[in-house]
């Protein structure tokens, strides 16, 4: 359980989340994603980072039970450690492909928004269900996915999108069976990774700094005013009405 990180093929980095029931991770678990996804794009044998998960879903976000339990310091820890590990993704020296399965939501979408390409199965579904959960963010990383408008309508009802509908958007390279994923995104992979190493590093650089929004600055700017919330106590109540629906995370 945790976050792992193997070598499938030469050149490739694949780090793994698997953090059962439905991969909620906790502020430990956010900062040790970052650390994994650093570590692989510092590797200078890495050309290609995959980036998938274990389990139900490819990731539901944090963990509301560890910020009801622990209060302002749980949720100062959870948002430096999503800001961290959004950040890696974004900043990984090389190339990032995201495998997606099942459900992405919440600080999924900040992984997969700041990823450079993603590959999802039939059955995965994106959304931002942060006013369900007494919580604020990650519209930065929607914003990447799909147009201005249809941004703005997931985030205000937290409906869901669909691979097939954000593939039809272009955020997503393909959409496959789920069990063709692993094997679609390390063909995709494998075909990055072929490009010359210290080419692909320069490349990645210059395509970040062309990019029209400062992620990292506007992800913090969104944090604002999930403290904003969590002071004002809105948070607190919308996360217990939440808690006693029998759900845990986010």
């Amino acid at each position: 359980m945790g976050v792992s990180t193997s070598s499938p093929e030469k050149g490739i980095a694949l780090v793994t989340v698997d953090h059962p029931p439905v991969n909620a991770l906790p502020v430990r678990g956010w900062f040790a994603l970052a650390d994994a996804v650093r570590a692989a794009g510092r590797d200078p044998g890495t050309r290609c980072v995959v980036l998938t998960a274990r389990g139900r879903g490819f990731n539901a976000g944090v963990d509301i039970k560890e910020i009801q339990a622990d209060g302002d310091e749980a949720l100062l820890g959870v948002n430096r450690g999503c800001a961290e590990a959004f950040a890696a993704v974004y900043e990984c020296e090389t190339p990032v492909v995201a495998a997606v399965h099942g459900f992405c939501l919440g600080g999924g979408i900040g992984l997969v928004g700041n990823a450079d390409a993603i590959v999802a199965s039939e059955d995965a579904v994106f959304g931002l269900p942060e006013l369900d959960r007494g919580a604020l963010g990650a519209a930065t990383h929607l914003a990447r996915l799909v147009p201005p408008h249809l941004m703005r309508t997931l985030y205000y009802t937290s409906r869901t999108a669909t691979a097939a509908e954000l593939h039809a958007h272009g955020s997503v390279w393909r959409v496959v069976p789920s069990e063709e994923l692993d094997s679609a995104a390390l063909e995709l992979a494998r075909e990055i990774a072929a490009k010359d190493g210290r080419l692909l590093r320069l490349a990645k650089a210059a395509i970040n700094g062309i990019d029209p929004v400062d992620v990292r600055r506007s992800y913090r700017f969104e944090q604002g005013f999930t403290f904003e919330a969590a002071l004002s106590g809105v948070a607190d109540r919308v996360r217990d009405t939440f808690g006693k629906e029998g759900a845990g995370s986010d």
